[in-house]
């Protein structure tokens, strides 16, 4: 557990300075969209990560573990959406961002610490495709939940598939840092 901590930690830091160099390009401009454009920016990066995986031809010189590292901040950006609701214009600071960043990680590592101890670390034998559908299906989940306006009668809320997704993401990061 102690090696899953560190290359956890290590991913995180990878998409966290990109986050930090993006809200120093773009600043909070994130901060206006709503909950579905954030989960439809998680579908096309996870989308185009199953087609890299299954289509021998790219014709992006971008791979997989960008689109990852994509889904991991679109999901942070929708945690804090749905802690501090969708805002009219940017109104975050890079530094208000990065402090709500390590915020939501906290919550979201504390659930994979607590999950890869009931699970014993499954996910090291998975594959990255199988990490890849298993984020397609959060995200399908997470659409239902927002066409049902945010309503489930017996299933975990909207923020526990955006954490899955990050914890999903970061073991695909970490077995891609491993190839």
């Amino acid at each position: 557990m102690q090696d899953t901590l560190k290359q956890y930690d290590a991913v995180i830091e990878t998409c966290k300075n990109l986050f930090v160099k993006k809200m120093g390009d773009y600043g909070s401009a994130w901060r206006i969209l709503r909950l579905p454009s954030l989960t439809d920016q998680i579908f096309i990066k996870a989308q185009r990560i199953r087609s890299l995986q299954q289509n021998e031809v790219r014709k992006v010189d971008e791979g997989e573990e960008s689109e990852f590292i994509g889904i991991i901040n679109y999901c942070i950006m929708a945690l804090i959406q749905l802690e501090k609701g969708i805002a009219e214009h940017p109104d975050l600071s890079t530094k208000e961002a990065a402090e709500l960043y390590d915020k939501q990680i906290a919550i979201t590592k504390t659930l994979m610490e607590d999950k890869n101890h009931d699970y014993g670390e499954a996910w090291r034998d998975m594959r990255v495709s199988s990490l890849t559908d298993l984020i397609l299906q959060k995200v399908l989940r997470v659409k239902q939940i927002e066409n049902n306006k945010g309503k489930t009668v017996v299933s975990e809320g909207i923020d526990a598939n955006y954490q899955d997704m990050i914890n999903y993401a970061v073991f695909a990061l970490i077995h891609l840092n491993e190839e």
